[in-house]
């Protein structure tokens, strides 16, 4: 069994972070709400540390969520970070009031105290010798008042208490964010807590946990037979090869084209998992099915809704051919299932609602098979790579489950599908090409997610002596950290000149091509 560190989430949009972060460092982590009970706490095997997430909350607040006790009295080290060190801070006998001070954005801290957490760690030193850290401040409360056994651990000008610690019992407090990139030194405070203070050897990596997988999969489903819908999408590849090393040709895999995936992807899918793997692949060609339904609809939505029914509608028919079949794989993963999870008491909300596979009926009456649910998907990546899967397809741009449906604006139809796909293959092609004479690298490994996007519109052009009017594409290339914020990409002139001359060129039905300079916020990454 593996070390754990337990991260309670408070309602922070970035404690997802916290965790990729110690998973990072080598060592395995969970999230759960920051309501669980004592007993909870209390019930956690081969426990090491705990983390407490932020949160948009006053620790002072009647309503706010309260530490459970079992937390202070585990034994273990502690970190709380923002509201959770100021939570730690009031119900260890400390004070926390508003702040007429606010801090959002870059801040500079002081550390003080050569504490363990922070001893050696330092962006620059000041004139008089003081140890500087750069990080990222979101905060309109401040600990103003340490609660008994704390010492002083960091400052700014405008936050007097700006770190915490109690060496003794192991507890920790910091109000800036070392989860997020912005806070330079962020993964190595992080890894400190973990290593040097909980004590966690790193005994998590993908290539050993491939067999400790495996092992898992042929104890749950023993000689039963297992369905899995194959996307091609990353998760579900990944899955897919997982589930075949364990039992082989109990798993058959269907894949459904329903018209809108990306040049070549269907024989690429079977290539790779049929004739590489040899898996057993039902093959199902449901385009004319999926285009008739998506006829005149115009509404993103509601197109994303025909979509993942008729999915559903498809894949239930085949599955029900499939007699012996008990379990049905799915390619969810960690941040699916965090994402779900509902807080008891309903303060610490969940972000959304997760359903797989478009959503699958009840009357499958299958089990459930979820390989990946402890994974992020870094580490299904990671995973893929271990398992043999060309690590050109586990590092392909994130492809959305309705594929080009979403990336078509305005209605569905065949010829626009057909003439965005040549246009995305050529985009994505170049940027493979182009590469980035500073770092080296290609410019689709430098981007986070590229792609191009029909518009519905017709413009005037002129190619040879005669005038045409036909339709637009736009590109899209961003470059994100988490995807919760992107910023578009500042691809070469020269790139983005090649691009559209191929794609006029080659592309009959396009005459021009346009730059999405937009960046998240205040658009989205995809334009649907």
């Amino acid at each position: 069994m593996h070390q754990k560190i337990l991260i309670l989430d408070y309602g922070s949009q970035v404690t997802q972070l916290i965790a990729r972060r110690v998973r990072e460092a080598g060592v395995f982590c969970e999230i759960h709400p920051g309501d669980v009970d004592d007993g909870f706490v209390k019930s956690q095997e081969n426990l090491r540390g705990i983390i407490l997430s932020g949160s948009h909350a006053s620790a002072y607040s009647e309503d706010s969520l309260r530490v459970p006790s079992a937390v202070f009295e585990a034994g273990v080290p502690v970190l709380g970070i923002c509201y959770g060190m100021q939570s730690m801070a009031m119900q260890l006998g400390g004070k926390v009031e508003f702040s007429e001070k606010r801090e959002f954005g870059y801040a500079e801290v002081r550390a003080r105290g050569h504490t363990r957490l922070l001893e050696g760690i330092e962006d620059f030193s000041t004139t008089e010798g003081y140890g500087m850290l750069k990080v990222w401040m979101s905060h309109g409360d401040k600990v103003a008042e340490l609660p008994p056994g704390f010492k002083l651990m960091a400052s700014t000008d405008s936050c007097p208490i700006a770190g915490m610690a109690d060496e003794e019992r192991g507890f920790y407090g910091v109000q800036f964010h070392p989860e997020v990139t912005h806070t330079s030194q962020g993964q190595a405070l992080l890894s400190r807590f973990v290593h040097e203070i909980c004590g966690c050897a790193g005994d998590w990596n993908m290539p050993d946990y491939v067999e400790e997988a495996v092992a898992a999969i042929r104890a749950q489903v023993g000689s039963d037979e297992v369905i899995l819908g194959l996307s091609g999408g990353v998760d579900s590849s990944v899955a897919a090869a997982l589930i075949h090393k364990a039992i082989g040709d109990q798993l058959t895999c269907v894949f459904v084209d329903h018209g809108l995936l990306r040049l070549n992807e269907a024989e690429q899918v079977m290539n790779t998992f049929g004739d590489h793997f040899g898996m057993k692949i039902i093959h199902i060609d449901a385009t004319e099915q999926f285009m008739s339904k998506l006829a005149g609809v115009t509404d993103p939505e509601q197109k994303r809704k025909i979509i993942g029914k008729e999915f559903v509608e498809v894949f239930q028919v085949e599955a029900g051919k499939l007699a012996n079949a008990r379990w049905l794989a799915q390619g969810t993963i960690y941040p699916d299932v965090i994402e779900s999870a509902g807080a008891k008491t309903g303060k610490a909300a969940a972000i959304k609602s997760h359903h797989n596979v478009g959503g699958l009926p009840d009357t499958l009456n299958l089990k459930l098979l979820e390989p990946l649910r402890e994974l992020f998907k870094d580490e299904v990546r990671k995973l893929g790579v271990a398992l043999g899967l060309p690590p050109a397809m586990v590092y392909r741009h994130p492809f959305p489950g309705p594929g080009l449906g979403v990336r078509i604006l305005g209605e569905v139809k065949h010829e626009y599908a057909e003439l965005l796909r040549r246009a995305d293959a050529i985009f994505i092609e170049e940027l493979r090409r182009a590469e980035d004479p500073v770092s080296g690298k290609n410019w689709y490994d430098l981007t986070s997610q590229a792609f191009a996007v029909f518009l519905p519109v017709k413009s005037v052009g002129v190619m040879g002596d005669g005038r045409t009017y036909d339709y637009v594409v736009a590109l899209r290339a961003v470059q994100t950290s988490d995807f919760m914020t992107a910023d578009w990409a500042e691809l070469p002139y020269s790139l983005l000149k090649k691009v559209s001359s191929r794609i006029i060129n080659e592309v009959r039905g396009i005459n021009r091509v346009t730059y999405d300079v937009s960046s998240k916020p205040p658009a989205t990454i995809e334009w649907e």
